[in-house]
């Protein structure tokens, strides 16, 4: 049943809505805005090997270290408050960004972009679930959130690749400040103030332990995803691990904890997370094989490709807002399960995906992003409707950094059995009479391939060529195959774990937000 006595958002609530919908447009681009960049940021700050990897995830290792953090934090001082002074660091640190004279400049610029954007993420989501209390307008305003976040990365590179045709390099940073200035304008005369009105100490010491857990577990992931599994990489997970178990045992002892325990009382919070975990497994590692399918496999530029990784993302921006509906009709626990169907029909389609099939690619990507958003819409109204209200800067937080979690886990794990498959196929197949420097350069990945087939050129760099497009496309099907059986089984604990906490029409709130929460202007 819904919550009748909530009051229904107006006119200035959904306006509200939309002017926050730019920071997380925002946030999301930054993922893929520097896919088009780096050849001229190489070409003008010169960095090292190491230096540009920095270039690329320092963004994202910070965004993701933080989250839980800021959304404590939002809780306490304001999620308004964290918002606007979150704009003000994105802002700052995308001009910093555009002007670096160095790559230590632009490291660092990154770094800063990263902490502004664990401040906005969380923020935007649990104002969100502040000025939509009537459970209907919620979740349709999740939905198009969901929407706009898938969207959002999809056209960064795009919007890159645009940029970079009529500006310099800097200019895919600067398109930030227009926008972040608007947000400074707005947010103050349209989105009211929310927060925890008892929140307790903020436990400084729970911060550091936080990044600890999140970030040598993120860092170890995404290296395994990049260059296999290590002795190294290993131990940096199995350290963040460890350092996350000392974290949530200083959670369950303390009265004023960083992430709190009435967030797990409600029904469903905890099955949420998890399922949105492996939503964005799912999601990014999808993704993982799709771009390089359409570069080095389909042999497009990279202009070409982003623009054609578009079309899914269509189908995608439709199919949230109508799980959004179907979940207010339908018990939403057998919604989430037919999202989860339907994305492992769509690894199902990715089998059958060959050499010289990008249409068979592009609905297979387009499928899967529909039942991905059509989870991480639903089970994401599902947690923070069952957090309480002046919680929700957590609940919100807790939800992103599952995301960030999920991700790197799709990409490393779906990326390894992939790489599994491919080096054998190499082994098995390459072409006799290469030299072995080539040969190992081959079996690494198929962009080594491709540079020994160019060196190699004529028949010997075509068959080259041939043989290690058809090991990847091999390898992406075995790596389909595997995400289409762990989507089958997450639809079947969807079903039996949110059955109860599902019914019909959008989750009860547990509470309307206090008077004291909110604080017009």
């Amino acid at each position: 049943m819904t919550n009748s006595t909530a009051r229904r958002a107006g006119r200035r609530e959904w306006t509200a809505f939309t002017v926050l919908l730019l920071p997380l447009l925002l946030v999301s681009m930054d993922v893929s805005v520097l896919y088009f960049a780096i050849p001229a940021i190489s070409r003008e700050l010169d960095p090292s090997a190491t230096q540009q990897l920095w270039i690329f995830d320092i963004y994202a290792f910070a965004l993701a270290g933080l989250l839980i953090t800021m959304g404590s934090l939002g809780d306490r001082i304001g999620r308004r408050k964290l918002l606007l002074i979150g704009a003000t660091a994105f802002g700052i640190a995308s001009i910093g960004a555009a002007y670096a004279q160095s790559a230590e400049m632009l490291i660092a610029a990154r770094a800063l972009l990263g902490i502004g954007g664990a401040t906005l993420m969380p923020s935007t989501l649990a104002l969100v679930r502040n000025m939509f209390q009537d459970d209907k307008q919620r979740t349709q305003a999740i939905g198009i959130w969901s929407g706009a976040m898938a969207g959002g990365i999809a056209l960064g590179s795009v919007m890159s690749g645009i940029m970079l045709d009529h500006f310099w390099w800097g200019s895919v940073f600067l398109v930030n400040v227009p926008a972040m200035l608007l947000l400074l304008v707005l947010v103050p005369v349209l989105v009211p103030e929310f927060k925890d009105p008892a929140p307790g100490r903020f436990d400084l010491l729970s911060v550091p332990l936080s990044m600890g857990a999140v970030l040598p577990v993120v860092y170890g992931l995404k290296e395994i995803a990049a260059e296999g599994l290590g002795t190294g990489r290993a131990l940096s997970i199995a350290a963040g691990l460890a350092i996350g178990y000392v974290f949530v045992r200083r959670q369950r002892g303390r009265a004023d904890a960083m992430i709190s325990r009435d967030l797990f009382q409600g029904r469903g919070f905890g099955s949420g997370i998890a399922l949105n975990t492996i939503a964005m497994f799912a999601m990014m590692g999808s993704a993982y094989f799709t771009t390089q399918h359409l570069q080095s496999v389909l042999g497009m530029g990279t202009m070409e490709a982003a623009l054609w990784s578009l079309a899914p993302s269509l189908a995608v921006g439709v199919a949230a807002p109508t799980a959004a509906t179907v979940g207010q009709k339908v018990n939403r626990a057998y919604v989430i399960a037919a999202g989860f169907l339907v994305a492992a029909t769509g690894f199902a389609v990715l089998t059958f995906t060959g050499t010289d099939s990008m249409w068979v690619l592009l609905a297979g990507a387009a499928v899967i992003g529909c039942g991905i958003v059509t989870v991480m819409t639903l089970v994401s109204d599902l947690a923070l409707g069952a957090a309480p209200a002046e919680k929700a800067g957590s609940a919100a937080s807790l939800l992103e950094t599952g995301q960030e979690f999920g991700g790197a886990l799709g990409m490393a794990v779906l990326g390894s059995i992939g790489t599994a498959v491919y080096r054998r196929d190499i082994a098995d197949n390459a072409p006799a009479g290469i030299p072995a420097d080539a040969l190992d350069t081959v079996r690494e990945t198929l962009g080594g391939a491709t540079v020994v087939a160019e060196r190699l050129g004529g028949k010997a760099g075509e068959t080259v060529l041939e043989v290690a497009r058809a090991a990847f496309v091999h390898g992406m099907q075995f790596a389909a195959l595997g995400s289409a059986v762990l989507l089958v089984a997450a639809a079947v604990l969807a079903a039996t774990l949110l059955r109860k906490s599902g019914s019909a029409g959008p989750v009860p709130a547990e509470e309307a937000p206090a008077p004291e929460l909110l604080a017009a202007g």
